[in-house]
């Protein structure tokens, strides 16, 4: 719900409407043609849109206008303290999105609205929305794919970016935090840098867009309860916002068997977020963002596993007699714990009317630790590991917008992050003997224990330049260079050119092609510095000792495509997209603690295409997208001893599918109101997901697929505006969502596959409920 479900009075209106022309959210026709940056704006506080269908398309053009501060007071001074406060804010959402524009690459946008009507609403896992926007393809432990990548994917709130946690399982952000949400994808500008795969885009929720309270109990199947609150508001010059979660489920990560319930499967979470804001005058904003996410998962167990400790030697020993049926894999005790705090302070200034700045502090910690099953860990892998891992990240982003001529927008500014990451792991492994008449280690029933660390403090660095030049009305051409450098377990830095043309040759029709050249450091986080000597002659000594440090990797990017407004409220759109890349990273689960390990293929590919449409109009809304997509890699050339040395051998001379290739992805869903001009609409919605199956193994790495999958889910939503008659009560809300509507088996992962550490399948039919109240 809009914070202003009336216009108050006319004046404020008007004056929303005159600040924010070039940013407000119309319909979602202009969402495809209009050429103007403002697109990527956040909807501002007090204007009204049309609803729009999730994941809509835009090839936009950055061109926006502007309002001086001078007749903004002009204004303001006819509106009382809190419409005042609105308008400004307005404009300044609107001069903060125009410092990063997405000038011809592709944004796909999801409104306040648009994440209402996905089932699930703001209860809906964050992978689960982005899943409706093309090119992303669905992966266990939450993971999402954007256009073949492996997790390149940056997160950003209110347009300043988080550096990399380390989370795996679900997300730090939740969609509760998102008053809207944009995903960038394609030949990025330069002021986007490192995780460029895709850039996600959160508005945070605040005291001036999201005013009021509301309380909302949410649960269901498999002991699903999920309590909820938020409050914003604003006095004066100052705005606020908080909301928490609790999550309590037996689904906490994917089954490991088809199933309709997974054996040890509970999670707990909480999640919170504050947003603290000082408006000082039209052209000054301070802000205080801060989250905190901790979470805790019992490892889900897979019942009849036979194959224990798969040394070949240890198969038929008597140490494997001995064993053998001591410990049951459907009652092993393996548990994670994730924890993630951050905090970005920002200052918002507009330097008279040619000039706007945001300047940041970011920090953010977070840390993953792994408790094994003691014996059953050692049973059945050889190792029992006790794992820790954390980083801390410090650092500060600046972005500056100089409207240098009517024809040339200027922009540049740098990012810049130290962080200390730790590694820690103790282990109980087998000691080996000796060696039997082939040559194959023997062990007994001596175990060894092991401890390893190490900590490391590095940092990454951007600076960037680029300047938006309209030679023609209908054409712009954006172009700069960025310089990134990395000092970290890895030391190497680059010069990166980019240019993005964006054409209108007629009327709602846009024609966009770019380059982009990508520099992207390996991820700090879950590179580690394991002492591989420690294991020699034990349980755990890998097939090779090889270890070469991961390398950053290097891009070229190109990107074309098209978008077209058909008819009113019907819109289309095509793109087509080709990486090249020399150290592509890509990482892979190895061992039992579900931590994430980075390694390269020295040489890399991804090339696809995707269509998207989209209709809206009045109570109705429909849209669809589908995606191909090929991701290949060649010789692994880092963190070699993850990998079993016949696979290193096969991949050094050959190309191979990426483990997380899939080729075609779908989406689509559509969403109607009934009584939509009553105070009692009742919303029905629903969405699908299709995939192609990622990789498995057959006689070669990769070389097979698991089964395509399609799976609908259906929401039901009924509002009252007053049901209560109270005056201090607004809205009230109950909804049933309905996800995997078919109960369709599907399996995610086959547990085969270079980097794949398990089995995973996709959640079965659930059926939840819940009621919110505004006040």
């Amino acid at each position: 719900m809009t914070p202003i479900s009336k216009p108050r009075s006319l004046a404020l209106w008007l004056a929303a409407t005159a600040l924010c022309s070039a940013a407000t959210m119309v319909p979602s026709r202009a969402r495809t043609t209009a050429p103007d940056s403002s697109q990527s704006t956040p909807q501002p506080a007090g204007v009204h849109a049309k609803p729009l269908a999730p994941a809509k398309r835009s090839s936009a053009v950055s061109r926006s206008s502007f309002t001086g501060g001078a007749s903004q007071q002009t204004v303001t001074d006819t509106l009382d303290t809190n419409e005042e406060h609105i308008v400004v804010n307005a404009h300044l959402d609107q001069r903060r999105a125009a410092l990063q524009p997405s000038t011809g690459a592709t944004t796909y946008r999801f409104s306040r609205q648009d994440l209402e009507t996905i089932p699930g609403g703001d209860n809906a896992p964050l992978n689960g929305v982005l899943l409706q926007a093309p090119g992303v393809a669905q992966d266990s432990y939450g993971q999402i794919h954007v256009r073949g990548d492996h997790n390149e994917v940056q997160f950003r709130l209110d347009g300043v970016g988080l550096p990399e946690g380390m989370s795996v399982f679900g997300q730090a952000l939740m969609t509760r935090f998102a008053h809207s949400m944009s995903l960038t994808t394609g030949a990025l500008p330069s002021e986007y840098g490192f995780l460029q795969a895709g850039v996600i885009d959160i508005s945070t929720k605040n005291g001036s867009a999201d005013r009021g309270g509301e309380v909302s109990i949410y649960g269901g199947a498999r002991d699903y309860f999920f309590p909820s609150l938020q409050y914003g508001g604003h006095a004066g010059k100052w705005d606020f916002f908080a909301t928490g979660d609790f999550v309590h489920d037996r689904v906490g990560i994917e089954n490991p068997t088809s199933s309709f319930n997974a054996l040890h499967d509970l999670s707990n979470q909480y999640h919170f977020l504050g947003h603290l804001r000082y408006t000082a005058d039209s052209n000054t904003r301070i802000s205080l963002t801060a989250g905190v996410s901790n979470a805790e998962y019992q490892l889900p167990n897979n019942p009849g596993q036979q194959r224990q400790f798969a040394n070949p030697s240890y198969l038929g020993s008597s140490l494997e007699q001995t064993n053998y049926g001591s410990v049951d894999s459907a009652s092993l005790n393996e548990r994670q714990k994730q924890i993630t705090d951050f905090g970005i302070l920002s200052l918002q200034k507009d330097i008279g009317s040619n000039i706007s700045l945001q300047a940041s502090a970011i920090v953010r910690y977070s840390s993953l630790g792994y408790s094994p099953d003691a014996l059953g860990d050692l049973v059945y892998n050889g190792i029992s590991q006790r794992a820790q891992r954390s980083v801390f990240s410090s650092g500060s982003q600046t972005d500056v917008t100089w409207r240098a001529a009517p024809d040339h927008t200027v922009r540049f500014g740098y990012q810049a992050y130290v962080e200390r990451n730790i590694s820690k792991t103790d282990s109980v492994v087998y000691a080996q003997t000796g060696e039997d008449e082939t040559g194959a280690a023997v062990f007994n029933g001596d175990t060894l224990n092991i401890h390893d660390g190490n900590g490391r403090t590095g940092w990454i660095y951007g600076l960037y330049a680029q300047d938006e030049w309209h030679p023609l009305h209908n054409l712009t051409i954006n172009y700069g260079l960025r310089f990134d450098g990395v000092d970290e377990y890895t030391h190497s830095k680059q010069i990166s050119p980019r240019i993005n043309i964006v054409y209108q040759p007629w009327h709602g029709g846009v024609l966009h092609a770019g380059y982009s050249r990508y520099f992207t450091p390996p991820p700090f986080e879950i590179v580690g510095g394991t002492q591989l000597s420690k294991y020699a002659n034990t349980s755990a000594a890998p097939g090779t000792l090889q270890d070469s440090t991961v390398k950053a990797e290097r891009d070229h990017y190109f990107d074309a495509g098209f978008a077209q407004e058909i008819l009113p409220g019907w819109h289309a759109s095509f793109d087509a997209y080709l990486k090249i890349a020399k150290n592509m990273i890509d990482e892979g689960q190895f061992g039992s603690p579900i931590v994430l390990s980075a390694f390269n293929y020295r040489r890399g590919q991804v090339h696809g295409y995707e269509f998207a449409t989209n209709y809206d109009r009045g109570p109705f809304s429909v849209y669809g997208n589908v995606a191909w997509s090929r991701a290949i890699g060649k010789d692994i050339t880092t963190a070699q001893w993850n990998f079993d040395p016949d696979d290193l051998a096969y991949a050094r001379h050959r190309w191979i599918h990426l483990d997380h290739d899939q080729r075609w992805t779908a989406s689509a869903g559509g969403s109607y109101r009934f009584w939509y001009k009553t105070g009692h609409p009742l919303m029905l919605s629903a969405t699908m997901v299709y995939g192609s199956g990622l990789r498995e193994d057959s006689d070669i790495p990769n070389g097979a697929s698991v089964p395509q999958y399609v799976t609908f889910n259906l929401s039901l939503v009924q509002s009252f505006e007053d049901l209560f008659h109270m005056s201090f009560l607004k809205r009230t809300q109950v909804r049933l969502d309905v996800t995997n509507l078919f109960d369709a088996r599907y399996e995610l992962r086959s547990g085969t596959g270079i980097g794949v550490g398990a089995p995973q399948y996709g959640l079965r039919r659930t059926i939840l409920t819940g009621i919110s109240q505004r006040f």
